[in-house]
C-alpha cells in the first residue's frame, strides 16, 4: 500500500471535544503518539495490532482515526466495537459518529440497518452469543476493536468467545491503558514471546506508558494525599482491636482496619470528604468546572458518603450506583455540568469518563493494580496544559506502593515459577480479581459477612506521594500543616508540582521545630526524623533486606520463606514488597541480630 500516514491525521477534522481532548488546541491533528502508532500500523499493515496506552492519552481517537483510515481505503467494510461496560459502548458510538462512523450501540441480533457502519457491543454479549457475532465477521470485512482487551481475560467463557467469534476477522486492534491482570489466563489476539528467563510475556506494537505522556502534558500529574488515623474494631470472637492505619500489622488486620477507616458511621470518612471538598475548591479557582468523584465499595456505603457531602458542601452529590441506562444518563449530565460531587460504586469507574474529574477519594477495599490504575485513570485526562490531579488514599500499604509506581509499566505474564521464599506483590486471589472487574454492584451481602465490626475511626493527614517520593509528616485535620498541602494551585508544572511539595515540607519542619515536642502538632517520628523516601531507596532497602535474608539462608539452612515469615511475625507488617521504609529497616535490623547470634 503506497498512501502515507500523514493522509490519516487530515482524513477528518477531529474537534476539540472529540474524545482527546487535544488539551491546547491541536484540534485537526493527531498527537505524537498517536501519529507514531498509525505510521507504525500503516507501514506493517498487521492482522492483530496491540496498542498500550495509558488512561487519558487518547486510544479512542486513535482507534477510531485508523478505523476511518481502514474504511476510506476499503481495507474493511465494516467495524465492531467490542468495550467492558454498557456505558462505554454508548461512548464508543457517540465519538464514532462525531467522524462520520455510525455505530449501533443498540443491535442485538438480525441484519444490521444499512444507514451504520457498525456495531459496539461489551465483551458480556459477545459472551451471550459469539456465533452471532462470528457470522457478520464471516459476511463482511471487519475491523474488531477490542477495548480494554484484558476485559476478554475476566473468564474463560469470555476469552473463548471473543476467540469464537472474531477469529475470522480481517482486521483486530487491541486497546488497554491499564496494567494487565496478574493471573494467567492467556488474553486471545495478544502476541506472547518467551524471554531469554523462559518465561512468556506479551507483546505490545505500540506502547505510551504514564511517564512519556506526562512528558508530553498529554496527561495530568497526580498528588495522592494518604490518611492514616486510629481505628478500633470487635472481631467475631468479641475481642476489641485497636490499631493505627499505615502500623505494622497482619494482613487480616489491615484488612479490618482499613473497612473500619471506610465506615461512614466513624469519623474517618468525613473528615477525608471534608479535606477533599478543600482541595476541590481550591482547584476549582483555576479550573471553575473541576468535579470530584468518591469510588465506594458497594451501594449502602455509597449512599452514605452522598448524604456525607451534602451534610459537608451543603450541595447534593450525583449517585451512580448501577451500570444501566439511568446511570450512564446521571454520568452524562454530571459531565455537561459544574456540580461539585459524583459517587460512584466498583468497576462503574471505569466508564466514567468526565475530563473534568480532578479530585478523587479511593473508598473501596480492592487493592489490586489493575483496578487502582483504572481508577486513578478517571482523574488523569488533560485539558489543557498545567491542570493537576488529586486522589485521597487511606495509608494501606498496597495502595501506597501502586501510587509510588504510576510509571511502572508492566507486560502480562504467562508463567510464573515462584522461586523459594520470593514474594510476589501482584499475586492477588482469583476472588479478589472477580470482586474488582464486577460489573453490577447489587449488594452482594459481603458486609454482613464480615468477621468484625467497626466501632470508630479518625483521621490524621499522613503524608503527600508525588513522582515517587513522599512529602510532608502527620498532622491534624484542619492544622495549618494540612492547609498548606490541600491549598497546593490547581494548575501547575509537573515541576513545579515537585519544588512546591519540598517547600511545604520545609516549612512544616521549621514550624514543627519552633513549637515544644508536647505541642508539635506531628503525631509520628519528629520532623526531623522522617525525611522523604524517594522509591529508589525504597528499592535499594528491599534488596538490602533480600541480601541479607539470602546470607541468613546459608547460616541457618532455613529456607527463604521461612526467614520471611518469621521476619514479618516478629516484626509485623506486610510483605516486603509493600512494607513501609520502618518496617524493612526493622525488619533489617532483626535478621542482622539473629545472624550475630549465631556466630
Amino acid at each position: 500500500m503506497t498512501t502515507t500516514a500523514s493522509s490519516a491525521s487530515h482524513s477528518h477534522h477531529l474537534s476539540p471535544a472529540f474524545p482527546g481532548r487535544a488539551p491546547w488546541g491541536t484540534a485537526g491533528k493527531l498527537r505524537a503518539w498517536q501519529q507514531g502508532a498509525m505510521e507504525k500500523y500503516i507501514q506493517a499493515q498487521p492482522r492483530d495490532f496491540l496498542a498500550v496506552a495509558t488512561p487519558g492519552a487518547g486510544k479512542t481517537t486513535f482507534a477510531l482515526t485508523l478505523a476511518s483510515w481502514l474504511l476510506h481505503h476499503h481495507v474493511v467494510q465494516q467495524v465492531t466495537v467490542v468495550a467492558p461496560t454498557e456505558h462505554l459502548k454508548k461512548q464508543w458510538a457517540e465519538a464514532a459518529a462525531r467522524i462520520g462512523i455510525k455505530l449501533d450501540p443498540e443491535y442485538s441480533a438480525g441484519p444490521l440497518g444499512r444507514e451504520y457502519d457498525g456495531v459496539a457491543v461489551t465483551y458480556a454479549g459477545v459472551g451471550v452469543r459469539p456465533m452471532l457475532h462470528r457470522n457478520r465477521v464471516e459476511q463482511r470485512k471487519t475491523l474488531v476493536i477490542l477495548d480494554e482487551i484484558h476485559h476478554a481475560g475476566d473468564s474463560k467463557s469470555w476469552g473463548e468467545a471473543c476467540l469464537e467469534a472474531f477469529e475470522p476477522a480481517t482486521r483486530r486492534l487491541a486497546l488497554t491503558g491499564t496494567p494487565f491482570r496478574s493471573d494467567t489466563n492467556p488474553i486471545p489476539f495478544v502476541t506472547y514471546e518467551e524471554g531469554d528467563d523462559g518465561i512468556r510475556r506479551s507483546s505490545a506494537d505500540y506502547t505510551y506508558g504514564y511517564g512519556s505522556a506526562l512528558a508530553d502534558g498529554v496527561v495530568r500529574p497526580v498528588i495522592f494525599m494518604s490518611y492514616s488515623g486510629n481505628m478500633r474494631w470487635r472481631t467475631k470472637a468479641g475481642d476489641e482491636i485497636a490499631a493505627r492505619l499505615g502500623e505494622p500489622m497482619t494482613k487480616d488486620a489491615i484488612s479490618q482496619a482499613w473497612r473500619t477507616a471506610l465506615d461512614p458511621r466513624g469519623e474517618w470518612m468525613p473528615s477525608v470528604l471534608r479535606a477533599a471538598d478543600q482541595r476541590l475548591t481550591e482547584v476549582r479557582k483555576a479550573i471553575p468546572d473541576a468535579g470530584a468523584l468518591v469510588i465506594a465499595s458497594d451501594q449502602e456505603s455509597a449512599r452514605a458518603y452522598a448524604k456525607l457531602i451534602r451534610d459537608i458542601t451543603g450541595h447534593k452529590a450525583t449517585l451512580v450506583l448501577s451500570d444501566d441506562a439511568g446511570a450512564s444518563q446521571r454520568i452524562d449530565d454530571f459531565s455537561a455540568s459544574d456540580d461539585r460531587w459524583m459517587v460512584a460504586v466498583r468497576m462503574v469507574s471505569e466508564g466514567v469518563d468526565v475530563p473534568r474529574l480532578a479530585v478523587g477519594v479511593y473508598a473501596t477495599t480492592i487493592s489490586t493494580p489493575l483496578f487502582f490504575a483504572q481508577a486513578v485513570g478517571r482523574f488523569v485526562r488533560s485539558r489543557r496544559r498545567g491542570e493537576t490531579a488529586s486522589v485521597f488514599l487511606p495509608t494501606v500499604p498496597d495502595l501506597l506502593g501502586f501510587a509510588n509506581e504510576m510509571e511502572r509499566e508492566r507486560d502480562h505474564v504467562l508463567d510464573k515459577p515462584k522461586k523459594e521464599g520470593e514474594e510476589d506483590p501482584y499475586a492477588e486471589s482469583e476472588k479478589e480479581m472477580d470482586e474488582a472487574n464486577k460489573q453490577q454492584d447489587e449488594d452482594t451481602g459481603e458486609q454482613d459477612m464480615l468477621p468484625f465490626e467497626a466501632l470508630e475511626s479518625d483521621a490524621v493527614f499522613d503524608r503527600v506521594m508525588y513522582n515517587g517520593a513522599e512529602f510532608g509528616m502527620q498532622a491534624h485535620p484542619g492544622s495549618e500543616e494540612e492547609q498548606d498541602y490541600l491549598g497546593i494551585p490547581g494548575l501547575l508544572e509537573p515541576d513545579q508540582v515537585q519544588l512546591l511539595l519540598q517547600k511545604r515540607q520545609a516549612r512544616q519542619i521549621a514550624h514543627s521545630k519552633k513549637k515544644p515536642a508536647e505541642e508539635a502538632d506531628l503525631l509520628e517520628l519528629p520532623a526531623e526524623r522522617r525525611p522523604v523516601v524517594s522509591h529508589k531507596e525504597m528499592m535499594e532497602l528491599r534488596k538490602k533486606l533480600n541480601t541479607l535474608v539470602g546470607a541468613y539462608v546459608h547460616q541457618s539452612g532455613k529456607p527463604h520463606g521461612v526467614i520471611h515469615s518469621e521476619l514479618r511475625r516478629v516484626c509485623g507488617g506486610p510483605p516486603s514488597a509493600e512494607a513501609t521504609a520502618g518496617q524493612l529497616r526493622q525488619r533489617i535490623a532483626k535478621v542482622q541480630e539473629w545472624a550475630t547470634r549465631m556466630r
